[in-house]
């Protein structure tokens, strides 16, 4: 008999968790390691050995829940992506890649399917980087791209610490992070973007993700009186930034497929009626191509010179983060492709834009995405939205993925 997944019990569990850090406007708050990301880990917890699956954490926080398979010296095919959020963010933005993966262990637990390989659900710590830089940062120290001892000793911008978060909300494992063998990887999640939605596709293949930089800029001026201090001799932090800005913008409309963002911006005194001595603010550059984030990152440091000369203002810039672009293994790719068309759902070939955890899990092990719609493209907002219909099909084609995987290791 085949495994069917039971659509309103994994939209019962998108409500359920939707009420742990929920914001009035119908969004979620839960940042990492905070007291909310501790209640959401323990009902996952709670869950998962409900259906008889083994916990396991790493020093990391990251949780392994793993359904025992007929041969248990074999590697688990994980599936997996993360239960925090952006302070604003939405119920369906790495949630759903969770919640779908103890959907499957359920159905197979339901339907009496036994696998050959453990099947392993994974909650990786923050992967937004909304509190503490960069982001994907429990998933990047498994798979040995970021320093775990520097990721320990990280700080949010209020200056708490990371490990010392960690352990307050008793999620330090005693695994070491990255001694966990994994046969392969699925992550399922929302586009989000528009390209699905616009062209009447509910599964996307997803072929592998584009590459980003994060940057912090420093600009430092002088505090001045506002009403005081002529205006060719203030040494002016806000307006640099400005400058900074525009110009960011303007270049990614000047090169085709670049993308700029800036996120933060803080500016110090922060008053009135005072000139910006200092302003702090960050730059996301995205592309597909190496070469053309290698154009955009010597362009932008062109123009943060440019500006800091032209205002008299001292610049600094540094690259805090870098993921290059990535392409997804080839067997699973096709494990997600052959599923969704068996599934009868229309389907597109699709690149991220977005960075997942299945970046860093790419570098270990073979790995693959599907992408499902949101509404109008929207996340990282509060009114981030999927519908009940194409979340069962994107775990629907999870499942099949996942079963498709186990019998061809087999």
């Amino acid at each position: 008999m085949p495994a069917t997944i039971n659509a309103s019990r994994l939209w019962n569990d998108i409500l359920e968790t939707g009420r742990i850090g929920a914001t009035e406007r119908g969004g979620l708050c839960r940042l990492t390691l905070s007291e909310e990301d501790r209640q959401v880990r323990q009902w996952f917890v709670d869950q998962c050995r409900e259906e008889g699956c083994d916990v396991r954490v790493d020093d990391m926080g990251n949780v392994f829940a793993r359904r025992r398979g007929r041969s248990p010296e074999l590697d688990p095919i994980a599936i997996g992506s993360h239960l925090d959020t952006q302070p604003t963010g939405g119920k369906f933005d790495g949630v759903l890649g969770v919640l779908a993966g103890l959907e499957v262990v359920r159905s197979l637990n339901e339907n009496g399917i036994e696998t050959e390989h453990p099947i392993e659900i994974i909650d990786w710590t923050n992967e937004e980087g909304a509190r503490f830089a960069p982001a994907m940062l429990g998933s990047g120290v498994f798979a040995g791209v970021l320093d775990k001892s520097e990721a320990l000793a990280g700080r949010d911008r209020s200056g708490s610490v990371f490990g010392e978060e960690l352990d307050k909300i008793g999620f330090r494992g005693d695994e070491t992070c990255g001694e966990h063998p994994l046969d392969s990887y699925f992550e399922l999640h929302i586009e989000q973007g528009p390209v699905l939605e616009a062209n009447s596709k509910v599964i996307g293949v997803v072929s592998g993700v584009q590459g980003m930089r994060w940057y912090d800029v420093t600009l430092d001026g002088a505090a001045a009186h506002a009403g005081t201090t002529p205006m060719p001799m203030r040494r002016d932090a806000s307006v640099t930034a400005a400058e900074i800005i525009r110009a960011t913008n303007r270049l990614a409309h000047e090169i085709e497929g670049a993308l700029t963002t800036t996120g933060v911006i803080e500016a110090h005194p922060n008053s009135r009626n005072v000139v910006p001595s200092r302003v702090f603010l960050t730059v996301d550059l995205r592309h597909t191509q190496v070469a053309t984030l290698d154009r955009l990152e010597a362009e932008l440091e062109t123009l943060v010179a440019r500006a800091g000369a032209d205002n008299r203002v001292d610049v600094s810039i540094e690259r805090i983060w870098d993921s290059p672009p990535v392409s997804f293994h080839p067997d699973c790719v096709e494990a997600v492709r052959v599923a969704a068309q068996e599934s009868g759902h229309p389907l597109a070939e699709i690149t991220s834009g977005a960075g997942h955890d299945a970046v860093y899990v790419s570098r270990v092990a073979p790995t693959g995405m599907i992408f499902v719609p949101c509404k109008d493209g929207i996340s990282h907002n509060e009114i981030e939205s999927a519908t009940a219909e194409h979340v069962e099909a994107g775990a629907s084609v999870l499942l099949g993925a996942v079963l498709a995987r186990d019998r061809s290791r087999g």
